[in-house]
């Protein structure tokens, strides 16, 4: 226990051991006691002389402090203590290099201090990395610590916390992969953030931010272990920009998952994710109050929003998660920010940048934004608030960058806003009341300020971007240079700017100012042969260009020889020969003569060796570390890869083969009208085929639908068949109850006739039945001797004497029956006429003569009615079966049509098969003529494409057999 005195507190007499001595006994007593307290003192020990005897600690005591990790997991305290220990060893913070600094003899020179803080910070560095290896070098080590995390208690997991962080800040990659395949590694490491002790939490997300650097693999995990919602969720706890360390903390590790990982990017947008950052943007009216955090935190926020638009993502992404942007009110509330006052210039400039990125190549977004107007009176569109900035040289250099950007992402893919920005200058639409962004372009364009005329040049360079139609138009704007003067064309203008020397020497021959002027007249001349024309119809532009070029200049002027190359060579390229002292051949003779056609080519290939060049390739937003150097433009340099190849071969290429080219070139151009003639009728016939099918397919679907009606309407037949039957049964038994019920003693006299008369009618019907029924029966009998009749006619006819046998038999019994009735009543009528009656018969008799007359007549009222159904039903079937007769008809009419079809279809076939013959003799026409080209000793360029063209017939054809088979 001396000994421990002597370490932690107390001076014991006598000498007093060396800190390396003392260290080598405590690890001897953690390496031999049996004692648990008698480890945790030693271990105590040393943590306390960790950060001052640093190096001697790690190389005596990591083993001993690895042991203790692995045979003492019951005891949390020395847990505790060896894990605060093995951090103090491999962390490098301030404190430790503090510390290491102390013992450094110095002297009092400022000089001698900072190189010995330079050293102290190697030094240190280079120690956490020596003992993060020997760490590491065992992958159980790490493993130990993943499985000690897992323990609540907080001695343990907030050490083991930072000792994992400060392992990832020394070795990442190495631990990185022991982590990714420890069984549940990163899982164990998400539970961190559930803990509900903040400083266990929050030194969780700085260990997740170490763990997802430059790990896409580890990204992916860590994203689909539900790191987006537990992240979203402590921002808003926290207070969102408002927030704190802890909100920065969180907005870096989404920045980790989300740059440049497309899997979690599309899993943070189908998890509706951006919707809920929305509410990170709602600023407040008063935003004089911005910390500095707050500023970080929004900075952060808007990065992430950019991460998820950003140009080096696939265009779908970026469409799509503009799409969203746009529908929860995102974009919308980025533009509220960019017209609020009183917002710090870094946050205004980074939100300038997002709303570029948001917008960019979309058409919903773009016409939103061209909408926005800034809260002044009178309103003003936001575009012209932004170029107000952007050629106004007291703003800070960024901002104007910015600006730029955004309005060149307006413009990205949207002829609309371009012929909108066109349109502002010409003269039908000038408003001398307002001011527009043409009249701003127009004005920073001949400022005296370099960086105005660049961004103004670059900037009305993107209003014509492959859009023919706005170069034209832009060549009718005419600028008042001076009263008394008349005006001149914008394109004039531009060109005498570059041609006059003196105006050159005034504005102080900045290369800045004719770079960018040279941009714009390289990008309205380029493809537009109308421009061409313009320019070289001043008759100073040429003899310009060749001096620059001839010209030995210096180093700073060799771009703008480079650009005046490429600005001839274009006017070369796209002279549609209409000027006849600036013909093609004209002007290539004039380059041999005056500059020579290899110096030519020699000058415009310093375009792409300058180093500012490949900068602005990489990245469509002008990043540049001072005005001077902001020289090239993104899509500037994708206009001169594209064009300095083309304007090389132009210019080496004689007038003979320029002649020839221009001719293979007519030839081929009337093949291609000729196979293209023949495509379109080949479409044309195909469509007409694939009419033809939907009209067989429509008629056959029209014949089922009728065939379906037509057993519909059978089976309806049928059942008014049997409807009718039984209502005429029903008939014969109430006329058979009526005349069971009408006898009487007395009827009067006109009764008894039409009763007479009745029976006559059945006597005739009767004759009438007897005499057919003896036809029939010749009839039968006379097929029966001539053999001629087949057995189903027999049958039939059979029937219909058996039904014809029936009816008469039934005619009978009525007529036997109605003849009973009639003696009957003709005894009774007698018998009451001749017999004298007394009063009380007469009265009865006459009582019952009233009721058998009712009964009488009702009966013959349900006799009507039941008359009238059955007449309805016979009518119903009746025009049943015109209906079924029509539709027969209907069916065999479709039969007709879908045979003609089918004989159409037929001959479409021949004709298809003809066409396909004459275009493989096109082909085969073609294929000599570039043959002859080549024993000519030209090359064809177009090779490949029409291979590409043969491919594609040959699929086209080989799809439509497929279909006829």
């Amino acid at each position: 226990m001396n000994f421990f005195r002597g370490v932690m507190g107390g001076q014991a007499p006598g000498p007093q051991p060396s800190g390396a001595e003392t260290i080598q006994r405590l690890c001897d007593r953690v390496a031999s006691s049996t004692l648990l307290d008698d480890r945790r003192d030693a271990v105590r020990a040393l943590k306390s002389l960790s950060k001052k005897y640093r190096v001697e600690v790690g190389s005596q005591a990591m083993d001993h402090l690895i042991n203790i990790l692995q045979t003492d997991r019951s005891d949390s305290e020395i847990l505790g203590y060896a894990l605060d220990t093995l951090y103090n060893i491999i962390c490098n913070d301030e404190e430790e290099e503090q510390d290491l600094v102390a013992p450094i003899p110095v002297s009092g020179k400022h000089k001698n201090v900072s190189m010995a803080d330079e050293n102290a910070q190697k030094q240190a560095d280079d120690l956490g990395a020596q003992f993060t290896d020997r760490f590491t070098q065992d992958p159980e080590h790490v493993t130990l610590l993943l499985a000690l995390l897992e323990e609540f208690d907080f001695h343990v997991r907030w050490p083991g916390v930072k000792l994992l962080t400060a392992l990832l800040k020394n070795q990442g990659v190495q631990v990185q992969g022991i982590i990714l395949v420890s069984p549940m590694g990163v899982s164990r490491l998400m539970d961190l953030l559930a803990d509900s002790r903040e400083v266990i939490r929050n030194d969780g997300l700085l260990l997740l931010q170490q763990l997802t650097k430059s790990n896409a693999a580890i990204q992916k995990i860590v994203a689909f272990e539900n790191a987006f919602e537990r992240l979203l969720d402590i921002i808003t706890e926290e207070g969102s920009s408002d927030g704190g360390i802890v909100v920065e903390d969180c907005l870096l590790l989404l920045l980790n998952l989300l740059k440049n990982n497309s899997s979690n990017q599309n899993f943070f947008k189908e998890g509706s994710y951006i919707q809920r950052m929305k509410p990170w943007f709602e600023v407040g009216d008063d935003n004089s109050g911005w910390s500095a955090q707050k500023v970080t935190n929004l900075h952060l926020m808007l990065q992430l929003v950019r991460v998820m638009v950003s140009p080096v993502n696939s265009p779908g992404a970026t469409a799509s998660c503009q799409k969203a942007m746009y529908q929860c009110g995102l974009l919308q509330q980025l533009c509220t920010i960019l017209m609020a006052t009183g917002v710090p210039a870094d946050i205004l400039t980074e939100t300038i940048n997002t709303v570029a990125e948001v917008i960019r190549g979309s058409q919903v977004n773009q016409d939103y934004f061209s909408s926005v107007n800034a809260p002044s009176n009178p309103p003003r569109p936001a575009i012209v608030v932004l170029l107000m900035s952007m050629v106004n040289e007291r703003q800070p250099f960024v901002l104007r960058c910015a600006v730029l950007y955004c309005f060149q992402c307006f413009l990205y893919k949207n002829k609309k806003g371009q012929g909108e920005i066109v349109a502002t200058l010409l003269p039908s639409t000038i408003d001398a009341n307002s001011i527009s962004a043409g009249q701003l372009l127009c004005g920073g364009l001949f400022s005296a300020d370099s960086l105005s005329n660049w961004c103004a040049a670059v900037a009305l360079a993107h209003a014509l971007q492959d859009n023919l139609t706005q170069k034209e138009q832009l060549l009718r704007v005419q600028l008042a240079t001076s009263l008394g003067k008349p005006p001149v064309s914008l394109l004039q203008q531009c060109t005498n700017i570059l041609s006059q020397g003196d105006k050159i020497v005034r504005r102080g021959s900045n290369v800045q100012t004719r770079v960018g002027l040279l941009i714009l007249l390289c990008t309205w001349t380029s493809n537009c042969p109308i421009a061409v024309t313009h320019f070289l119809h001043n008759q100073e532009n040429v003899p310009f260009l060749t001096a620059q070029i001839s010209e030995n200049l210096g180093e700073d002027e060799r771009l703008v020889q480079g650009l005046c190359a490429l600005l001839l060579g274009i006017c070369i390229y796209y002279n549609d020969n209409s000027l006849e002292n600036y013909t093609k051949e004209k002007l290539k003779q004039l380059i041999e003569k005056r500059i020579g056609k290899e110096n030519f080519v020699e000058k415009l290939g310093f375009i792409t060796k300058h180093e500012l060049y490949s900068r602005a390739a990489q990245k469509p937003q002008p990043i540049f570390p001072s005005p001077e150097q902001m020289l090239f433009d993104h899509e500037f340099t994708k206009l001169v890869k594209e064009l300095e190849g083309m304007i090389t071969k132009a210019v080496h290429k004689s007038s003979e083969e320029e002649k020839k080219e221009e001719e293979v070139k007519k030839t081929l151009e009337q093949h291609d009208n000729i196979v293209t003639q023949y495509k379109e009728l080949i479409r044309e016939q195909d469509a007409q085929i694939q009419e033809l099918k939907e009209q067989v397919s429509s008629a056959s679907s029209q014949n089922e639908q009728m065939q379906a009606t037509i057993t519909q309407q059978l089976s309806q037949i049928q059942q008014h068949k049997d409807q009718y039957n039984i209502l005429k049964l029903k008939l014969g038994k109430e006329n058979q109850s009526q005349g069971d019920g009408s006898q009487v003693n007395g009827l009067q006299t006109e009764e008894l006739t039409q009763l007479r008369k009745e029976v006559e009618e059945l006597r005739k019907e009767y004759t009438l039945l007897q005499t057919q029924l003896s036809g029939k029966d010749e009839l039968i009998n006379t097929l029966k001797a001539e053999g001629s009749v087949g057995g189903s006619d027999n049958t039939k006819l059979l029937k219909e004497l058996e039904a014809l046998r029936s009816q008469v038999q039934s005619q009978s019994a009525e007529i036997d029956c109605m003849k009973t009735e009639r003696q009957e009543l003709l005894r009774r009528a007698e018998a009451g006429a001749s017999d004298a009656v007394p009063d009380a018969d007469g009265s009865s008799d006459a009582a019952k003569m009233a009721e058998l007359e009712s009964r009488l007549a009702a009966q013959t009222t349900e006799t009507e009615r039941l008359k009238e159904e059955a007449k309805m039903s016979s009518e119903s079937r009746v025009e049943m079966e015109q209906q079924h007769a029509s539709a027969t008809s209907t069916a065999a009419i479709l039969q007709t049509e879908n045979a003609k079809l089918q004989m159409d279809l037929q001959e479409s076939k021949k004709e298809q098969d003809d066409l396909l013959m004459l275009l493989a003799d096109q082909d085969n026409k073609i294929l000599t003529l570039k043959k002859r080209l080549k024993d000519l000793g030209e090359t064809v360029d177009d090779e490949d494409d029409l291979d590409a063209r043969d491919q594609t017939d040959d699929d086209d054809e080989e799809e439509y057999y497929e279909d006829e088979d």
